[in-house]
């Protein structure tokens, strides 16, 4: 009896590749380790604020405070673990500013800058497709208002 070779997805659910052709398999199990590259660098770069501090970072460097102005609602603390994040991911450099007044700014590395097109494509995504996902909330929550 031939066994198979089981392998899981993220939620741990299994996956049974037994009735795929040999070569079939090894592309499918290469498939799934791509796709695991690409979600352990996703959750790095796309976070609920690193979009948009990059954003803000791309045409110049700001300080702390200035990108906090910026970001209407972001708390001090997340700012600081989002850049610290963004910082150890080689997408922004922190330099502690001598001058008067003492502060820390925060530029964009050619990395970062690597990132710009396809977060411009993905804003302006969200402009033109921003109210047809509104809609589609309001009649999903509609139609299952109540629903449990």
């Amino acid at each position: 009896m031939a066994t198979s070779r089981m392998s899981v997805d993220s939620s741990g659910t299994p996956l049974d590749f037994s009735s795929r052709p040999p070569e079939k398999q090894l592309d499918r199990e290469l498939e799934l380790s791509e796709v695991t590259r690409a979600r352990l660098t996703l959750e790095h770069i796309t976070n609920k604020w690193a979009v948009l501090i990059l954003t803000v970072l791309c045409p110049q460097p700001a300080r702390f405070n200035e990108i906090m102005r910026r970001l209407d609602g972001i708390t001090h603390k997340a700012l600081a673990d989002a850049l610290k994040r963004l910082e150890r991911n080689g997408l922004v450099t922190r330099r502690v500013l001598t001058a008067s007044p003492i502060g820390v700014e925060y530029a964009i590395t050619g990395l970062g800058h690597s990132l710009r097109e396809p977060f411009q494509a993905l804003y302006a995504w969200t402009l033109m497709y921003g109210p047809a996902l509104e809609d589609a909330r309001h009649e999903f929550d509609a139609a299952h208002d109540g629903a449990s």
